[in-house]
């Protein structure tokens, strides 16, 4: 029998999250960008440290200047992801941001923060400060690509095994 957990993912707009979903349940990648309108939910099951989680991914729409995220949507999330784009440094504040209030919706449930566009690192404009933030504000780090699928399954078992209350030592990413 599998866990059922439901999953926001959170971030500013264009940074990746639908992209993450769509290489975690297809294993695909497309450079066309979809702006998500509301939200957009998939299914994914997976193993995960010997146990089997059916993912329910809200892929919530990014915030910008024109649009806020529909933080109701967070209400009985088992978790997080929130992405941030290592290639522009405001996407960290916002996603600080959107992980405060969402879990003033939805309770302390775990986060994972992931740096997206990793495959791109040449071109970030992030620090060390940056990093370490985000560290200290979830339950683990990981750099991923969308495009290459770097990081992308450990990013999401990392989040299940949060959920399990049992983190595991965490491979493959930057913690």
């Amino acid at each position: 029998m599998s866990e059922k957990h439901k999953i926001c993912m959170l971030g500013a707009t264009g940074v990746g999250k639908t992209s993450l979903v769509t290489r975690f349940v297809y294993r695909t990648f497309s450079d066309a960008y979809q702006t998500t309108i509301g939200v957009a939910i998939q299914r994914k099951r997976a193993r995960c440290n010997g146990r089997e989680i059916d993912f329910i991914l809200w892929d919530l729409s990014g915030e910008d200047e024109f649009q806020s995220v529909g933080l109701s949507y967070t209400r009985g999330a088992s978790g997080f992801l929130v992405v941030v784009d290592g290639t522009r440094r405001e996407t960290v504040d916002v996603g600080l941001r959107l992980q405060a209030a969402a879990r003033a919706i939805a309770g302390d449930v775990p986060s994972v923060f992931v740096l997206n566009k990793a495959d791109l690192v040449g071109t970030w404009e992030l620090d060390a400060g940056a990093e370490a933030e985000l560290r200290r504000a979830s339950t683990a780090l990981f750099r991923t690509s969308a495009k290459t699928g770097a990081g992308v399954e450990e990013a999401f078992c990392a989040l299940a095994n949060g959920m399990g209350g049992d983190v595991e030592p965490l491979r493959g990413g930057a913690r």
